[in-house]
């Protein structure tokens, strides 16, 4: 059968229209979902049907049936975990990704996607002041980025011990020591476990959360000279957002040998905005570095962003030769940067992002974000009974009321009232309640809003009842990022699988 364009014309335009419908009411809707997704799984219970549906149907019902258990993340009044919404020129983009169906895993067979993910690799080394000539993979989330960077690093340091991991393996080679620090994310944990390597060494953090140059000097002097050693640092502490000093803690690594990986998830992109960019002082002299797309620069999920600065190191741990497949000499093939051989061109979308910003709608994006959340700390501490409990560096705010059994009513009192999403957490012994600024289309009076949503709560000292005032009806939430605005239990100390 020919494909023919107008075969799908019935179900784009019903998933346009449900899509602008989404879009319309998203900043004005409650922020939670309405419907848990047992509710949602019985609306789609039953066997598989015996005859189809035609396309254009099968798009209504499945919006129908799904859009009460959607969480209303691209609000500009979601803070409950490091989501970014999504910016209009990326989701075009992504759009255009899926109409396209390339498999951007290798540089001969898509040359037209893999292009343009390459200049959006180039422009992120640019923005973010990166080693010109690293390679850049675009995989699921920093989850993988880390994964990627920790994988060339452990490739690397055994090499230099003399163990071939990549034709070897990890059995009878020289043990690879890893340095973190104690308020590292969990995501760090993970991706060496997937690489083998176990459980790292803890470094010693400050109240802060940033790992101590001090302690590291211990952590590295303790060891055998020599020996294969990786220090993961970080860009943007989940609770309190700090970063590591990186301008101390990389040469101190680099003279014991050791090579410095970066877990900037979110805070990585405090490079771009001149006023930030000295909380990543010296972060360009590291090895790797993994951070999002879909957190900061407000792209589409899912995409996540490897650097590492030798090509070669990357490759041996990623690249495949085969018969059937070709060779990419010089700017290699996307496969040789990351994990997956198959994939979609999730740098489509990052290349929109950064054309519709240019460097000065980027800058206006993240130093936005910052001052959108140093707005609300300020707000929410001139409430009686309220409390931040960390500085308010960047993008991440954490309060208190009282104690831990009014933090935890407070937060379950705000879900429930829909206005805005925080969400709790634990940390430094006390429960907390996190708000975490991503979101272009946050604005002044968003930030108004979640203050008077946190005063109205009947759950501390001082604080009154009421309920918060909503928006007007029809008021227009569009606008370019970087003008206006950048552009329900506790959680784990550390966790942020989502952020």
């Amino acid at each position: 059968m020919t494909v023919r364009g107008k075969d799908f014309d019935g179900a784009l335009d019903r998933a346009a229209h449900h899509a602008r419908a989404w879009l319309d009411d998203v900043g004005e809707r409650p922020v939670p979902p309405r419907a848990d997704a047992d509710a949602v799984a019985r609306t789609l219970a039953g066997p598989l049907p015996d005859h189809g549906l035609a396309p254009a149907d099968v798009v209504d019902e499945l919006a129908s049936r799904v859009e009460p258990g959607l969480m209303a993340i691209g609000s500009g009044r979601f803070f409950g975990w490091v989501m970014g919404g999504t910016l209009p020129a990326a989701l075009g983009a992504d759009w255009l990704v899926s109409a396209w169906d390339q498999n951007a895993g290798m540089r001969f067979s898509t040359p037209g996607v893999v292009a343009v993910e390459e200049e959006a690799g180039r422009w992120v080394l640019d923005a973010l002041g990166l080693p010109a000539g690293s390679d850049v993979g675009f995989v699921t989330g920093a989850t993988t980025a880390n994964l990627t960077g920790l994988a060339a690093a452990r490739g690397a340091v055994l090499g230099r011990a003399g163990w071939d991991v990549h034709e070897r393996g990890l059995t009878g080679g020289p043990p690879v020591r890893v340095l973190v620090g104690a308020e590292r994310h969990d995501s760090v944990d993970l991706a060496l476990r997937y690489l083998g390597l176990g459980a790292p060494t803890v470094v010693a953090a400050d109240d802060q959360g940033r790992l101590r140059t001090d302690a590291l000097a211990a952590a590295l002097a303790d060891g055998t000279p020599g020996a294969p050693t990786i220090v993961a640092l970080q860009a943007g502490n989940v609770h309190s957002g700090s970063f590591d000093p990186f301008a101390e803690a990389i040469p101190l690594a680099h003279a014991h040998g050791a090579w410095v990986h970066v877990d900037g998830a979110f805070g990585l992109w405090a490079a771009a905005a001149p006023g930030l960019a000295g909380l990543v002082r010296g972060i360009e002299g590291a090895d790797s570095w993994a951070t999002d797309a879909h957190k900061t620069l407000n792209v589409p999920y899912d995409c996540g962003v490897a650097v590492v600065a030798d090509p070669a190191a990357v490759r041996a741990a990623f690249g495949v030769h085969t018969a059937y497949l070709v060779d990419a000499p010089g700017p290699g093939n996307p496969y040789d940067k990351a994990p997956e051989l198959s994939r979609r061109a999730r740098g489509v979308p990052t290349w929109a992002a950064l054309r519709s910003l240019g460097r000065e709608g980027l800058s206006g994006l993240v130093g936005g974000l910052a001052e959108r959340a140093r707005a609300i700390a300020e707000g929410v501490a001139r409430i009686d009974g309220v409390r931040v409990v960390n500085d308010v560096v960047y993008t991440q705010v954490c309060l208190a009321l009282g104690d831990d059994a009014l933090t935890r009513a407070a937060g379950e009192r705000l879900l429930a009232d829909g206005e805005t999403w925080i969400s709790g957490s634990r940390w430094h012994g006390r429960d907390v309640l996190r708000v975490s600024v991503s979101n272009w289309s946050t604005d002044v009076d968003d930030v108004a809003r979640t203050v008077e949503a946190v005063r109205h709560e009947p759950c501390g000292s001082g604080l009154r009842g009421g309920r918060v005032r909503r928006r007007p009806q029809g008021r227009s939430r569009r606008r370019r990022a970087g003008s206006d605005g950048p552009g329900p239990s506790p959680s784990s100390r550390r966790g942020r699988g989502t952020g």
